[in-house]
């Protein structure tokens, strides 16, 4: 994505709790002289801030033109991740374009390829294991979050219906008193007139 060199971008995740999140990002400047991004902006940095869904911050640190970052969420629901720029340059002044590619990977842990040749097979094997048993647990998590929104949905949905219900009956019952109102209004006004 692209932002201002003053601006801040800010990006919102959807995040079970007690997941693990890891972001690299790679900052490139734009070059008026040359009309294209150059590779490293050198001397920019940017400052990267997490903030959980009760707007507790979680990181707030500042990286290099490129950097990877972690955390961890304590709390399920929206994490909102935030970039801006170290620019110390005048508003007036900081008219560069910055692009940021971004990459940011949810509940994943990585393996260290050189350890698990380093060890024997029987090793090897454990550590994939091991590994393949942290993502069953972190697809456990994500299903147990999802049911949750969805019970959340579900329960919204039924309350929703039964105010829409309520809210006819009224609706009905006050256009029969109105009907019945109207008329022994009539009625009362065609006796008074000697119509009927």
């Amino acid at each position: 994505f692209h932002i201002g060199e003053r601006e801040e971008k800010c990006i919102i995740e959807d995040i079970p709790s007690d997941t693990l999140v890891v972001g690299n990002y790679k900052v490139q400047r734009w070059d008026i002289h040359k009309h294209d991004f150059l590779e490293s902006a050198p001397g920019l940095g940017m400052f990267v801030t997490v903030t959980s869904p009760t707007g507790e911050v979680l990181l707030s640190k500042l990286y290099g033109p490129q950097g990877t970052f972690s955390f961890t969420s304590y709390l399920s629901g929206e994490q909102i991740i935030c970039f801006q720029s170290n620019s110390t340059r005048f508003a007036v002044t900081a008219g560069s374009k910055l692009r940021i590619h971004l990459d940011i990977r949810v509940g994943e842990h990585f393996l260290d390829e050189s350890a698990i040749q380093a060890k024997d097979k029987v090793d090897e094997v454990n550590v994939r294991l091991e590994h393949l048993i942290e993502q069953i647990h972190h697809v456990t998590r994500e299903q147990d979050y999802e049911r949750e929104r969805e019970e959340k949905f579900r329960k919204t949905s039924e309350e929703t219906n039964s105010s829409i219900l309520w809210w006819a009956i009224v609706q009905t019952l006050i256009l029969i008193s109105i009907g019945i109102w109207q008329i022994k209004s009539l009625r009362d006004f065609f006796i008074s007139k000697k119509l009927v």
